[in-house]
């Protein structure tokens, strides 16, 4: 394949807090989108996992053009008609896979979620556990990423996210993440919850030892501490399962959902858990304008939809099988250093010392979008591919061919 040659994207208005590569995108389908030069490229990103259904998928694109007609937005002062409806679909997909009676707070975004999280097991810790007034601590771990608030950010690892940011927000305990005595160790009469993603996406995708989540639910069970998983990244599909707790066979008492659950059409969030800790959220005491507006409850009850047939998730095991067996072959020629991989979601790091190879991410991303596919670096020396679960394994094929040649 011919090279794509880029002009790099300039913009005197647009505030830099990204660094984007040099490509712009007007159009997408599927696993592929097109720029302003009618160049075509697949999309290896989703949106980190926002676009697990591909751009512009029949069935979500069309529950958003019907509501479009009817109703977008009420505010929480009024229901509206979908409002529970899509509470309820989300409460039994996702409810199974939790601790107790499922209930559900719609947010936004994924860090509203986290966010939302943070509020309710605090108040519960007050309320419901008996911990003294403004004394409630969570643990979390080294390499977290659960957004960029002012809050979240507090207890980020991650010297470009936290620096400058001050003064912190205190009631955090970071540990090593995958140290299962680490966080019971952290754990004393103050604590009112563990925040944990299953899998650490935005780390390079991260897995934990087989042990670890299982471990850390039963120190939480045994101190009464709340096990919150933050699936915004990991969730609905992307692992080959609903949730990547399955995975190990971890309930949660809360787990907060995004990205994909507003199918790449509209942000969508969500808390999904123990009905004993989100009802301490009375009104008045958290909320959201947009929070599960009408549009959002349309497009997120059709992901729901498609979810609820198991075919996503199946399709992610199939493809990332896969996927795993030719990256593993990159890493036996030494084009790659290592390679991580659950369902189908990779973390790839270069080998920097190879001859002739790409000494960053950032550069084998650069080569990959000359050759016509998208993809994201992370931290350095590492790369994230996270492909929509729709992709035919001829696109899949085709895009392993493409980052073979650019590693070469």
């Amino acid at each position: 394949m011919t090279a794509v040659q880029h002009e790099p994207v300039t913009a005197t208005v647009l505030a830099p807090n990204y660094h984007p590569l040099p490509v712009t995108i007007t159009e997408g389908l599927g696993s592929w989108v097109t720029d302003t030069h009618g160049h075509r490229y697949l999309d290896l990103l989703s949106a980190y996992s926002a676009l697990n259904f591909g751009h512009r998928h029949p069935a979500l694109v069309a529950a958003a053009h019907a509501q479009l007609d009817r109703l977008t937005l009420t505010s929480r002062a009024f229901d509206h008609d979908l409002l529970l409806p899509f509470a309820s679909r989300l409460a039994e997909l996702v409810g199974p896979l939790v601790a107790g009676e499922p209930m559900v707070l719609p947010m936004n975004t994924g860090a509203e979620a986290v966010e939302t999280a943070i509020k309710a097991a605090r108040k519960w810790g007050y309320d419901v556990k008996g911990v003294p007034d403004g004394r409630a601590t969570i643990v979390v771990a080294d390499g977290n990423f659960h957004g960029r608030t002012t809050t979240i950010v507090s207890f980020s690892s991650d010297p470009d996210a936290r620096t400058g940011f001050g003064p912190y927000t205190p009631g955090f305990r970071r540990v090593p993440y995958g140290d299962a005595a680490a966080v019971e160790a952290a754990i004393d009469e103050t604590t009112v919850a563990v925040l944990l993603e299953p899998v650490q996406g935005e780390q390079g995708v991260v897995i934990p030892p087989d042990d670890f989540l299982p471990a850390v639910r039963a120190a939480c069970t045994r101190a009464d501490v709340l096990l919150v998983a933050d699936e915004v990244q990991s969730g609905l599909g992307r692992t080959g399962t609903t949730l990547a707790c399955e995975l190990w066979g971890v309930r949660p008492d809360l787990v907060t959902l995004g990205k994909a659950l507003g199918g790449g059409i509209v942000p969508v969030s969500a808390v999904v858990g123990r009905a004993d800790v989100l009802g301490v959220l009375t009104a008045g005491t958290h909320g959201s304008t947009f929070g599960g507006n009408p549009l959002a409850c349309a497009v997120g009850l059709a992901v729901v939809d498609l979810l609820d047939t198991g075919e996503p998730q199946a399709r992610a095991r199939a493809l990332g099988a896969h996927l795993g067996a030719r990256l593993d072959g990159l890493v036996a020629a030494g084009m790659l250093r290592t390679v991580r991989r659950v369902g189908l979601w990779a973390g790839l790091d270069v080998e920097p010392t190879r001859s002739g190879g790409p000494r960053t991410g950032r550069e084998l991303c650069e080569r990959m979008l000359a050759r016509g596919v998208l993809a994201k670096d992370t931290h350095g020396r590492t790369l994230r591919l996270a492909p929509p679960l729709t992709m035919t394994d001829e696109e899949l094929d085709l895009a392993v061919d493409r980052l073979t040649d650019a590693l070469a």
